[in-house]
């Protein structure tokens, strides 16, 4: 576009400088933290199929012809986090960015979601260059970035202009990764940027781009921080709002985020030696029309999405799968909504235990799942429909009476089967539902000490609760109007789908994905050792011990029936006798254990090969049906008022552990109600 051209419909106009005139020199598209690939409900709905409508449009209209070609600049944050990246681990939105001929993209926090490895091995399948200038690892070399990215790039347009671009990346969300690699050396960006700009102008550039993925105020302090023409443009993301400003003479530019918006520039040079700019912003609604290619696209996408979420959590490409509980877990909605459950408190250990932090509140509404999910085999669809939502796990600080008046909300509408209700870890209280509510808690704990109303607690949570949704209004962000400090924001929490994922991935002894790197191991080990001494785990069986059991099983007349892979809904708990279990999955050798995703073919080099392949009778898993019985006993499914708290001693597969998530009294009720939970 040209200052003599008139806007297309949709576009709107976020700055000119008014000087330009004739046809640009350089025409940019800049795009941030993209997530989900299919639409939304409501204008702009986003989604990949019309966002590259756009962009085509942009870069190949004849309106644009006699231009020259437009470069697309990403500000980072695509591999996670969303639902279908908990399957895929970010391996989705690959084809997604390739397809919008993406020139160049800054490390955004979330593209390091599943490691560095695991992105090193997606940045490798782009089209593209990965930018993080002044993050260094010293194990991979003097001055080496991050994951192997670039420091910085320079382009050259079709016209010949050349342009430096130096990716910059903000301390604060490092701080939030736990699966970095160790002696990270950072350097402040605006250091950075003095250092590369004037290389990258002695090389020719006449525009210097920084491609940065921090929040707005440290966009601001970069462009202070610099003298005026350093830096042309700042183009950044990690914020999920539009928003244009010039600081210190520098521009700044955040462009939405979720495919639901786009900027595009065109840049002119001045005669004082800068840039001119001309800013349109553009939404991405309904009224535009779909790329049949990208939509295509999507629909293999989704095609390949739903074969995966009926595998067994972390299945290898070979036969192995790597999930299974050795203790059937309770989500059914008239145990998580009226009282403690296992299930509940495996999942708020995890998430405590992931974030360091010194409690866990999740409202039972969190827990989806509605059913018994008996002893035997996990499937991805079983964590992903148990808990589907998108929002992320967030750190906060709360002080001891926020946490009281949090659970006094919890309880406050028992009986009825509200969502508000807590699950709980590093907690535990008494309530007396006789009592009015506001006033039920008692003997509140945390950390096993009696609570302090004043002091400062570290809380981990959803976002959905920061948000003082369900009431949970003493949970308020400070932003939002309440008392609560963030720790670890919502655009930097991983999602609880995830996180239970990555666990079964932890616990796996053959398979494992390629890109599972050291700082992942060391990250889950530690979980390991704290999750472990409240849930204990079911080693794998040694070799030869299926066999031993299989034929102890054969001999005393009784079936052999395979992990059960299928939950039982609430009306109906007994209906899934254990005799009429699904066929396992079978375990396989070392040497032919592959990563995680069936896309990414190849055995696992470092994983020891443990004999010759077995049968299929000699893997098929072997699970007795009195054990089975056992425990539907001691679950409460079968008139017994508890669930257990450790599995029989015949119960096991040969490649991983199971887990044997249990009850501790967190939760204890007082008073008359019959349906009291003890």
């Amino acid at each position: 576009m040209t200052e003599k051209q008139e806007l297309a419909p949709g576009e709107s106009v976020t700055y000119s400088s008014g000087k330009a005139t004739g046809p640009p020199d350089l025409r940019f598209i800049h795009y941030n933290d993209v997530y989900h690939v299919e639409q939304s409900s409501r204008d702009p709905v986003g989604g990949i199929a019309r966002f590259k409508t756009l962009c085509t449009y942009y870069q190949t209209h004849t309106r644009f012809a006699d231009l020259p070609h437009c470069l697309t600049f990403f500000s980072g944050d695509a591999f996670n986090p969303s639902l279908e990246s908990s399957v895929t681990k970010g391996k989705h939105m690959v084809p997604a960015l390739n397809t919008l001929n993406t020139t160049v993209a800054c490390l955004g926090n979330h593209d390091l979601d599943f490691g560095v490895e695991q992105f090193q091995y997606l940045a490798g399948l782009c089209d593209f260059p990965w930018l993080c200038a002044n993050v260094l690892d010293p194990a991979l070399g003097e001055d080496v970035p991050l994951g192997k990215c670039k420091r910085s790039v320079i382009l050259t347009a079709s016209n010949g202009i050349k342009i430096g671009v130096v990716g910059l990346v903000e301390r604060e969300w490092l701080d939030t990764i736990n699966t970095l690699p160790p002696n990270l050396t950072f350097l402040e960006p605006e250091v950075v940027a003095l250092e590369i700009a004037p290389k990258l102008k002695a090389e020719g550039a006449q525009m210097v781009i920084a491609l940065t993925h921090q929040r707005q105020p440290n966009d601001e302090k970069l462009a202070r921080d610099l003298e005026p023409g350093m830096v042309d443009i700042i183009l950044s993301g990690h914020d999920h709002f539009y928003a244009h400003q010039i600081v210190n003479g520098t521009h700044i530019l955040r462009s939405g985020s979720d495919f639901k918006e786009l900027s595009y520039l065109e840049c002119w040079r001045s005669s004082g030696g800068g840039w001119d700019f001309h800013v349109v912003r553009r939404e991405v609604t309904s009224a535009i029309p779909e790329d049949p290619h990208a939509v295509e696209m999507i629909g293999n996408m989704t095609a390949s999405l739903k074969a995966k979420m009926e595998k067994p959590i972390g299945k290898s490409s070979g036969n192995s799968s790597n999930s299974y509980t050795a203790a059937p877990l309770d989500a059914r909605f008239t145990t998580v909504r009226l009282k403690e459950s296992n299930l509940g408190n495996f999942v708020t250990d995890l998430m405590r235990f992931h974030y360091d932090t010194d409690c866990c509140i999740i409202a039972a509404g969190t827990i989806r799942g509605d059913v018994v999910y008996p002893t035997g085999m996990l499937k991805v669809k079983d964590i992903m429909n148990c808990f589907p939502f998108e929002d992320p796990c967030v750190v906060i600080g709360v002080t001891g009476e926020a946490v009281v008046h949090a659970l006094e909300n919890g309880v406050s509408k028992y009986p009825a089967l509200e969502g508000r209700f807590p699950q709980v870890s590093g907690i535990s209280f008494v309530f007396d539902p006789a009592k009015a509510g506001g006033h039920r808690c008692s003997e509140v704990q945390i950390g096993g000490q009696p609570v302090e109303m004043e002091r400062e607690y570290t809380l981990v949570t959803r976002e959905y609760m920061v948000r003082g949704k369900d009431g949970f209004t003493s949970l308020l962000l400070e932003e939002h109007g309440g008392h609560a400090r963030t720790i670890v924001s919502d655009e930097n929490g991983l999602l609880i789908s995830m996180i239970v994922r990555q666990y079964f991935m932890s616990l796996k002894i053959l398979g494992r994905w390629k890109q599972w790197g050291a700082p992942m191991a060391q990250l889950w080990g530690k979980i390991h050792e704290d999750l472990h001494e409240v849930h204990p785990v079911r080693d794998p069986l040694l070799p030869g011990q299926g066999a031993r059991l299989r034929r102890k099983s054969i001999e005393g007349g009784g079936e052999v029936p395979g992990l059960v892979g299928k939950a039982q809904r609430q009306d109906n708990p007994r209906s899934q006798h254990p005799g009429h279990a699904h066929s396992a999955e079978h375990a396989h050798s070392a040497n032919e254990a592959h990563s995680d995703s069936e896309d990414e073919d190849g055995p696992r080099a470092d994983l020891p090969a443990v004999g010759a392949r077995h049968t299929q009778r000699e893997r098929e898993l072997v699970i007795m049906r009195k054990v089975m019985r056992k425990w539907w006993r001691l679950a409460g499914l079968a008139g017994h008022p508890s669930m257990a708290d450790e599995a029989g001693e015949d119960f096991g597969v040969l490649w991983t552990k199971g887990i044997c998530p249990r009850l501790e009294g967190r939760i204890r009720m007082v008073g008359t109600d019959k349906g009291a939970a003890r």
